[in-house]
């Protein structure tokens, strides 16, 4: 047994020394890939700054030349000695300036002299600065429309220029040009999580999410390159500086590369040409997440693959033990399962005695109520009893004299009293016959008018008046027909009940929504009783009256329903009891 520990024990350090050796030669790998998947995921970050910051672009390239149409600036140019004018020009300037949010908007005459600028009132103003030498003014006075990026010689600001000629007829007698802030295009890279360069066709980075890359060349500049730069002034000549990168491919797509500094950083190099600008975008995203994800995920691996190996090696020695752990758990569970089913029969015998125990107590009560009815019955059946035997004595009668017709005429009345007679034993006999459990989708309407029927008899012998305003429309509420029939016939008894020493009772019928309510007119519910109202066998009616399970047996029935019952007191005096149910689809056929 010891032996066999001693095997184990070496076989699992042998997978782990070897698990090891093989996470630690799959790192660099797994660490490019990362990174190419990362840049991969910046591709679509890049795309879509590449297509802002065109869109910037394009948006305000057609802007000078629609300024350059107004008459005023031709005028100026012509006489630009008119004070007046040009201050008219000046502030038609400024006010397009803060229109279109530009930096600036000038004039220039065919010399480079500014005539008028948007920034006449400040400091660093732009009038009277002589352009002859920017790029974007002499393609304009050539007819060009133009654009140019530059470093601002006179306010400091990085800028961006459009210009456009300025047209007396057919001929070019000025420059408008309109400068906008480059900072406002980096404003929107700024808080993502790579960053972003603009360099130009000498790699040359003018516009940068890091204000530290500013005026740096990606790659040492020519002394030619140099002398253009200056002799253009497109940017700080004194500022220029190397940012140092060192380059190695990822993949066709991406590079990684380290630039070089306290500290020295990496990042994931993605980039886009813009060949109409001759620009170059590029997104940098540092790799210290693509590699934080690499040991991330071998670190999954190794402690995925050490506890394989925990699990292996309990397996291993827990296998002596393994069959008798089983059986025991075998014996545990049928014995868990024997006393669950002893418990649920118990459960389940207990519920069937209580529906069977509701069901016959429901039953009771509709017999009780029968019987009480017992003299309006009479009244109903003898009635149309004896008008029957009248109308047959006639009809006799009218055959012995050959008086068809009347005998007809009276044959019709006796078929319309056994009518009624029909009529009221069927809703007797749906009132008493036993209910099924189902409950689903039924018509209110059809429940309550089933109701009244049934409530009629009672009614007919002046024991009250219901006062109920039939539905305009169809409400279906989940329940069963029967079962609800009884719980509305209990309350409106209960109503008439409580208003025995009325001379002319009314209970007031009343559905909202899917509520029925039924109120009364009598002294109201105790304020103590109410909290008792629903528990069984307690009743304020007088001993003889009541076995106090009419409202509980209500209660019951419409929680099934899913419904609730409650009684108050209303504020004009008199209890009113609400049954709320639950709103249903309407069907063809609904649950008894």
């Amino acid at each position: 047994m010891t032996l066999s520990r001693k095997r184990i024990f070496g076989l699992i350090s042998a997978l782990g020394v070897v698990t090891l050796l093989i996470g630690a030669a799959s790192f660099p790998a797994l660490e490019r890939h990362e990174m190419r998947q990362q840049a991969a995921r910046d591709a679509v970050s890049l795309t879509l700054a590449v297509a802002g910051l065109r869109a910037a672009l394009e948006r305000y390239a057609p802007l000078p030349a629609l300024i350059a149409e107004r008459p005023r600036l031709a005028a100026l140019l012509d006489d630009p000695g008119n004070g007046s004018l040009q201050a008219a020009v000046n502030e038609d300037l400024r006010q397009t300036a803060a229109t279109v949010k530009a930096s600036d908007v000038y004039l220039m005459d065919i010399s480079g002299r500014t005539l008028a600028a948007a920034s006449y009132r400040d400091a660093g103003s732009y009038l009277d600065r002589n352009f002859s030498y920017q790029s974007y003014f002499t393609q304009a006075l050539n007819g060009d429309l133009s654009s140019f990026s530059i470093y601002g010689t006179t306010t400091g600001e990085r800028g961006y220029f459009y210009a456009a000629p300025v047209e007396d007829g057919e001929r070019i007698v000025g420059v408008l040009a309109i400068k906008f802030n480059i900072a406002a295009f980096e404003s929107i890279w700024r808080g993502a999580d790579s960053a972003f360069i603009v360099s130009d066709r000498n790699d040359f980075v003018f516009m940068s999410s890091r204000p530290d890359w500013h005026f740096r060349a990606i790659r040492p500049l020519s002394d030619a390159t140099l002398r253009v730069i200056a002799q253009n002034l497109q940017y700080p000549i004194d500022r220029i500086d190397l940012l140092p990168i060192t380059r190695t491919e990822l993949n066709a797509e991406a590079e990684l590369v380290y630039i070089e500094g306290t500290p020295r950083e990496s990042f994931a190099l993605t980039s886009q040409s813009l060949p109409d600008l001759d620009w170059t975008m590029a997104s940098l995203t540092p790799t210290r997440p693509a590699t934080l994800q690499a040991l991330t995920t071998l670190l999954i691996a190794g402690l995925t693959t050490g506890l394989a190996l925990a699990a292996l090696l309990a397996l291993l020695l827990r296998q002596a033990r393994q069959a008798e752990a089983f059986a025991h758990e075998k014996r545990s569970k049928r014995a868990l399962e024997v006393a669950v089913a002893e418990r649920t029969a118990d459960l389940e015998t207990a519920l069937s005695d209580l529906r069977q125990t509701q069901t016959d107590l429901i039953q009771a009560g509709k017999l009780s109520a029968l019987g009480q009815m017992s003299a309006a019955l009479s009244h109903e059946f003898n009635q149309p009893l004896a008008a029957v035997k009248s109308y047959a004595d006639n009809a006799d009668a009218f055959l012995a004299r050959d008086q068809i017709a009347h005998a007809k005429e009276n044959i019709g009345r006796i078929s319309k009293m056994a009518d009624r007679m029909a009529t009221i034993s069927a809703h007797l006999r749906n009132f008493a016959r036993r209910p099924q459990q189902a409950t689903g989708p039924l018509l209110l309407n059809t429940v309550i008018q089933d109701a009244l029927a049934v409530i009629d008899m009672r009614l007919r012998s002046g024991s009250g008046v219901v006062d109920y305003p039939p539905l305009a429309q169809e409400v279906w509420v989940t329940g069963g027909h029967v079962r609800l029939q009884q719980v509305i016939v209990n309350l409106i008894n209960n109503a008439l009940d409580a208003m025995d020493d009325q001379p002319n009772p009314v209970v007031l019928l009343s559905v909202s929504g899917t509520t029925v309510h039924v109120r009364d007119t009598g002294p109201g519910l105790d304020p103590e009783a109410v909290s008792h109202i629903f528990d069984p066998f307690f009743t304020t009616k007088p001993p003889g009256k009541g076995l106090g399970l009419g409202l509980s047996i209500s209660f019951n029935i419409v929680s099934d329903f899913g419904g609730t019952l409650s009684a108050e007191n209303h504020p004009d005096g008199g209890a009113v009891f609400s049954v709320h149910l639950q709103p249903a689809t309407p069907i063809k056929v609904a649950a008894q």
